[in-house]
């Protein structure tokens, strides 16, 4: 077994350890404790592995349909939808006991305690154990970002769950109480910030998929956006224009489908991805599965493969009418995307790699691309009164990589200057060019948090009339889930719960 996972799986092990018998105190462990531990660069480094390895249990099932977390940050959006049973789909049935409400809220918790041990480590760290320039910034940048990644992820499906910033090491520490408005963003944004004059502005590529500069500018200039939506702050729409700008180095692909081929992974366009791998093949640094024996394979778009999704008794994932319909037939993304006649998505699926039986992807995850900053670019722009010429030129450069040569005209009029206009244009351009990519219910979320669109049935209903039970006051926050309002007496259910 390759020995970083080994050690880091050790590592955790004893980071985990809460309790002893008093009657074994006087006797020498058999492995590494935590005070022992973290005495060498190379431990540190394990030690920010272990942070990226909890992604994983964002993107694979988990060997159990009860707690594959991809339904919840995918179904809700009006551009995938399925048989019109599921419960992130319909939303009339979600409650607070749902085991894919629980395993995502302990899952992005888990993630920020493993920063919040790291980023502590760094903090009392004593001279000469860091012996490559700048590798205690790096690690530190590492940290704070995949910190903010788990706040963001956690504002975007709870809205109102605990802020946590610092290591629990006693009781009193396991009981906060909920957060409030953006204050979720608002500690992302602040590491972000940070992160960004910490890290590397590249890893080589026996580090691919490492967060960088442009990795951190980019994050924060998407929590910028999101948090501007829902404030009506034009500050923080210009801040994000300036974060955005900070982006160097990074290019549309050529070929939009690229973008979602496992032969073309960590390309000019990406600037954070998940790598995906399969179960014990050690090709990554990231344990990708986590130390799991079950995991099988990185599998977010297993919900596109009708054979591998019913082994869980689940129906396929597949696009909406609502999505087809908004399409330009001449418009090659819709083809990269998708089948019209069938509505079976292809993104992801054409071009992936399948080396087990079912649908055992190693496609990564794009979480963030270049693509959706220029179209959050344009958005900041359009909304904070900036150049509404510059906001759809950022636009026509998504419209014309995806067009190609030779294809239809790509180009919206740059003379227009109605801001509702380009909003809408920024709003289905967003849909078209990130469909199936689990963007589109926190763009749909925020922005009806900011009074820009009014959620409702019909908004979702395209395939399933009559089925969807969608409450804004209610679904706009996801439950708390029972397992935490159980034993925290200082949590407070979201309203409609």
């Amino acid at each position: 077994m390759n020995t970083k996972r080994i050690l880091t799986l050790l590592l955790f092990s004893l980071l985990a350890f809460n309790s002893c018998d008093e009657s074994k105190l006087d006797i020498q462990p058999g492995g590494p404790t935590e005070d022992s531990y973290f005495s060498s660069e190379i431990e540190f480094t394990r030690a920010v592995y272990g942070i990226y390895a909890k992604l994983s249990d964002f993107y694979w099932y988990n060997a159990d349909q009860n707690e594959c977390v991809i339904p919840v940050v995918y179904l809700p959006g009006d551009d995938i939808t399925t048989s019109g049973q599921d419960e992130f789909e319909i939303f009339s049935n979600l409650n607070p006991s749902s085991s894919r409400i629980s395993y995502f809220y302990r899952v992005a918790y888990q993630l920020i305690a493993r920063a919040n041990v790291v980023l502590q480590k760094i903090d009392a760290v004593e001279d000469g154990i860091y012996v490559t320039p700048g590798m205690k910034d790096y690690h530190h940048g590492e940290a704070l970002f995949l910190r903010a990644f788990g706040y963001y992820q956690l504002w975007n499906v709870f809205g109102t769950a605990p802020l946590v910033t610092e290591r629990v090491l006693s009781l009193d520490q396991t009981t906060p109480s909920n957060s409030s408005g953006t204050q979720l963003l608002d500690q992302a944004i602040i590491d972000l910030t940070e992160a960004a004059t910490l890290l590397p502005a590249t890893w080589d590529n026996s580090n691919r998929g490492r967060v960088t500069k442009n990795s951190a500018n980019g994050m924060l200039g998407k929590c910028l956006v999101f948090r501007a939506t829902v404030a009506g702050n034009n500050a923080d729409y210009q801040a994000a224009v300036t974060a955005f700008n900070n982006i160097t180095g990074i290019s549309l692909v050529p070929a939009y489908d690229d973008n979602f081929a496992a032969d073309t992974e960590n390309n000019a366009e990406s600037l954070f991805e998940y790598q995906a791998t399969q179960a014990f093949a050690f090709d990554n640094v990231w344990l990708s599965n986590d130390f799991d024996n079950a995991i099988g394979s990185m599998s977010v778009f297993w919900g596109y493969y009708s054979d591998a999704w019913n082994l869980f008794g689940k129906a396929k994932f597949t696009a909406t009418q609502k999505l087809v319909d908004l399409f330009d037939p001449a418009d090659p993304r819709l083809d990269l995307s998708l089948d019209a006649s069938t509505k079976d998505f292809k993104k992801y699926v054409t071009r992936d790699v399948l080396n087990q039986p079912g649908a055992a992807s190693v496609n990564n995850p794009r979480i963030l691309r270049y693509a959706d900053v220029l179209l959050l670019k344009a958005e900041a722009l359009n909304e904070s009164g900036g150049s509404t010429t510059d906001a759809i030129n950022l636009i026509n450069q998504v419209r014309a990589r995806a067009r190609g040569a030779g294809a239809s005209p790509a180009d919206l009029s740059t003379g227009q200057t109605d801001r509702n206009v380009i909003r809408q244009w920024i709003m289905d351009e967003r849909l078209m060019e990130l469909a199936g990519e689990g963007q589109r219910w926190f763009d749909l979320r925020r922005w009806h948090m900011g009074g820009m669109i009014t959620l409702n049935n019909a908004f979702f209903s395209s395939d399933l009339p009559g089925t969807i039970g969608f409450v804004p006051d209610r679904h706009i926050n996801f439950p708390i889930p029972t397992s935490e309002t159980d034993v925290n007496p200082n949590i407070v259910q979201n309203n409609g719960y």
